[in-house]
């Protein structure tokens, strides 16, 4: 796992999580990393400063004043944030899954005893048919319904 410093072209700053370098490039031009606070993807890594860290030292009050302010923007976002933070799952979701509509359960059922090649799929079900998948050891995850809406 890799943690990169990243920052957008509002100079925004946030970090991301990767599996290593090659994810982030390969996620960067599919336009997936996205700034959680304006939704802008045209984003940068920037120097950590665990890389520039040995440079000067820090004072104390700088790094509490620094973390208290990375605490509570990350506990607290502000509202656009945690819209634009709810429009990159959403597209992460939709970019990542295939669409089986209402065809959802018997397709769980499919992936799930080995009758149907393993990937993501997302569709529709009942609340009966959840139940069942549940009863039977299939883990799903009830979203609300995805529109073209919640991705602007």
């Amino acid at each position: 796992m890799i943690i990169y410093d990243l920052s957008c072209d509002n100079d925004h700053r946030f970090e991301g999580w990767f599996r290593s370098a090659d994810d982030f490039e390969a996620q960067l031009a599919r336009r997936i990393v996205r700034c959680p606070q304006c939704d802008s993807a045209e984003v940068r890594r920037i120097p950590s400063a665990v890389a520039i860290g040995g440079a000067q030292p820090v004072p104390a009050a700088t790094r509490q004043r620094a973390a208290s302010t990375s605490a509570a923007t990350a506990l607290m976002p502000a509202g656009e944030q945690v819209a634009a933070a709810y429009r990159q799952l959403l597209r992460a979701i939709m970019d990542n899954s295939e669409d089986v509509g209402s065809a959802f359960a018997d397709e769980a059922r499919k992936i799930h005893y080995n009758e149907a090649p393993e990937r993501s799929i997302r569709g529709q079900a009942t609340p009966d048919e959840c139940e069942a998948l549940r009863d039977e050891g299939i883990e799903i995850m009830n979203l609300p319904a995805l529109g073209d809406d919640d991705l602007q």
